[in-house]
């Protein structure tokens, strides 16, 4: 990202956003609310694109000096990026196996069997594979969002995109989530994580962003931005978050 900005008519929701990551980093976004954190997840994935600046994600180019993408552009972008959300946002009339089976054979042409083969693969790996055969709604929030980790996995992503995925869920549930996604993270994936969990931030990622105000007020290695951060707005959010 250059110089990346995004308004809503007169509110400028993002201002002057540079960023670059490199494959198998994960980045920790904090920041208080209303800062701009999950329009700038939106942006890399193409839900709201940016109104101003430049972007570079899964090999196309997009911005100033540049076409809008094309259809074709979009599926490669939406492809390689998977994206988990606050809410679930999984098909209550499908079962847990036919959630992450659709996309796959919608989008990459998979067969049903193939599709269904990788699916239990996927549930496996997040703990789930014994709940297959269920519906969304007999299942607890952390295995809901869980599901929905291996649903957006299943479209071999080369950058995931979490928008504060445990914020719905009680401690405990969240803790089942935040697990998931330390082993993906330990496994190698490049994730980007807008989170609240402070000790996620610190602990799991490489680097940690502060944002507010739509900007990027600081960055750096994890465990310095998070114990000794430098400018007085981001000291001012940490002892915040800290004191609660």
């Amino acid at each position: 990202m250059e110089k990346l900005g995004k308004s809503f008519g007169d509110l400028k929701v993002l201002e002057d956003i540079d960023m670059t990551m490199c494959a198998g980093e994960v980045v920790a976004i904090i920041g208080p609310s209303g800062s701009g954190k999950s329009t700038l997840l939106r942006c890399i994935n193409q839900i709201e694109p940016p109104t101003s600046g430049r972007l570079e994600v899964g090999g196309v180019v997009i911005g100033e000096g540049h076409r809008e993408p094309d259809a074709r552009e979009l599926m490669q972008i939406r492809r390689s990026v998977g994206m988990v959300f606050q809410s679930f946002n999984l098909f209550p009339h499908l079962t847990v196996l036919q959630n992450v089976s659709l996309a796959q054979r919608r989008v990459m042409g998979r067969s049903h069997l193939e599709a269904d083969a990788v699916s239990m693969q996927l549930l496996s790996r997040v703990g789930l594979a014994d709940k297959a055969k269920q519906y969304p709604s007999r299942c607890s929030g952390g295995q809901q969002q869980r599901i929905a980790i291996a649903r957006a996995l299943a479209l071999e992503p080369q950058l995931m995109l979490f928008d504060e995925p445990t914020s719905a869920l009680d401690p405990e549930l969240g803790l089942e989530v935040l697990a998931v996604m330390r082993e993906l993270a330990e496994g190698g994936m490049t994730m980007i994580v807008v989170t609240h969990e402070m000790h996620f931030a610190e602990s799991v990622s490489d680097r940690v962003i502060i944002m507010a105000d739509g900007r990027i007020i600081e960055e750096g290695p994890s465990r310095e931005v998070m114990r000794s951060p430098k400018t007085e707005r981001a000291q001012q959010f940490l002892n915040a978050v800290k004191d609660r």
